[in-house]
């Protein structure tokens, strides 16, 4: 879930904000026409990314964001053109111009979520992947992926306590996403977490909290090595 927060005194351009960031899915938003009620929930909940209107009657979005958190992305919104060069003198990743239409939104948050993900990395030091499921952009932490599973030109990921992604994506693609240190594939229709491996023998997999068995592919022998020569290690070292 992307966290953001809009700020801006005009009710209606937060209501476009609101339908926009539904529309696009996976996004909290909280919305403030309150600069200094913004400000406070920003420095309170750091969120991902800022929405910032730079003219406002009390305040001037430009000066707020130098008071901006070192790791949100800000994205300013204003019916006023000649504050671009501002609002990228204080390193914003976009600058949407009223009246915004949707796909320019979506470009605007295609290139903060490139960074979003990139400082979530840094600062959290754990890995996601961007998924498009049902017309949605959806973030997903691989430490939750138990398993993936294909469908034609489609994968299915499974989620330990979440609900299951399905996304039009191939096998290669996906297993090209995943840290390799943390999946395997064993099957050409499966992909399996390390993690989520209860037990193996030389033909399956059993997962922990699930009632299936993940099958290991007759010309996926090396699979099978790696996965006896990892857990081996794992008993060894513990």
């Amino acid at each position: 879930m992307i966290k953001c927060v809009a700020i801006d005194d005009e009710p209606i351009a937060l209501s476009i904000l609101q339908e926009y960031c539904r529309r696009y899915g996976d996004i909290d938003l909280q919305c403030f026409t309150s600069p200094i009620k913004g400000m406070a929930c920003v420095k309170s909940t750091l969120p991902d990314i800022v929405f910032l209107d730079i003219e406002m009657n009390s305040h001037n979005g430009v000066e707020l964001a130098k008071e901006m958190p070192e790791e949100t992305c800000i994205i300013f919104t204003t019916a006023y053109s000649q504050y671009a060069l501002d609002g990228f003198n204080v390193d914003a990743v976009d600058f949407l111009h009223k009246p915004v239409f949707y796909p320019r939104f979506e470009h605007a948050m295609q290139k903060a979520l490139i960074m979003v993900n990139s400082k979530r990395g840094q600062r959290e030091k754990r890995n996601t992947i961007t998924l498009k499921a049902e017309y949605k952009t959806i973030v997903i932490d691989v430490n939750d992926i138990s398993y993936i599973e294909a469908m034609d030109n489609y994968v299915k990921v499974f989620r330990r306590g979440l609900t299951t992604i399905v996304s039009q994506i191939t096998m290669k693609e996906m297993e090209s996403l995943l840290p390799p240190d943390s999946f395997i594939r064993v099957h050409r229709s499966f992909i399996v977490g390390l993690d989520a491996i209860e037990k193996f023998s030389n033909r399956q997999i059993f997962l922990k909290n699930y009632d299936r068995y993940i099958p290991i592919g007759r010309t996926y022998n090396e699979a099978f090595n790696n996965l006896y020569n990892i857990f081996k290690q794992r008993y060894n070292n513990k």
